[in-house]
């Protein structure tokens, strides 16, 4: 089963029993948004370009699209906007009804379960518990071999920063040596376009995630 790098992400970012966000809805609209822009970065679509630090921008590399209806949509409209910041891109992407569809993708797909029930008898709530555990199991194992020392994809480095950048270490990995996320965030596992774009993805999510509640901070400095 193939997930992307913000269906991976929103997996750890729910409770697998009660379904429900372990951040801000805020935070995590942020912290969708910048794994869609690292999935494209990891899967050689767009690249970090400019060399001064208020010069850096966002710049599609390939158009050729990937099969997947939402990554599409996105590398299509940044491919009609031309060479953006990654904080521009954070602002314009970070909607609701993206992360709606990516949880209603992995409930398609037997991984969560959607429940709606009733809010004061009134409201109607929705909520994702797991159904089929075995996604995010695999998930966990691989970031924690990867912080671990061990070998690891690129794809499994942007997801580690992510979880820093978006302040979800502590709620989603509790115990864990928050200076190796830190390390994964900063864009030091690797050198090259790929690991430098993901880091200022990063930045840019922990910038914006920074003034939200319901994280840690993004997980400090």
């Amino acid at each position: 089963m193939t997930v992307t790098i913000a269906e991976e992400l929103l997996l750890l970012a729910y409770s697998d029993d009660k379904g429900k966000p372990l951040i801000a809805d805020s935070r995590l609209d942020h912290a969708v948004a910048g794994a869609l822009l690292a999935e494209l970065a990891v899967r050689g679509r767009v690249e970090l370009t400019g060399r001064t630090l208020t010069g850096r921008k966002l710049t599609v590399r390939d158009p050729r699209p990937l099969r997947d209806e939402l990554l599409d949509g996105v590398l299509n409209h940044m491919a009609e906007r031309s060479d953006r910041s990654p904080s521009w891109w954070l602002q314009r992407l970070e909607k609701h009804d993206r992360r709606m569809r990516l949880l209603s993708r992995l409930a398609a797909m037997g991984v969560l379960r959607e429940q709606r029930d009733k809010a004061l008898g009134i409201f109607t709530v929705t909520t994702w518990p797991t159904a089929f555990p075995g996604v995010e199991v695999a998930v966990r194992q691989r970031v924690s071999a990867a912080l671990a020392g061990a070998h690891h994809d690129e794809r499994t480095a942007a997801l580690i920063g992510l979880v820093h950048s978006a302040g979800l270490t502590r709620k989603a990995f509790p115990g864990a040596d928050r200076r190796r996320f830190k390390h994964f965030a900063a864009g030091a596992w690797a050198s090259g376009p790929v690991a430098s774009t993901v880091a200022s993805i990063n930045s840019a999510v922990k910038a914006s995630s920074s003034g939200g509640a319901g994280g840690d901070g993004g997980d400090g400095g």
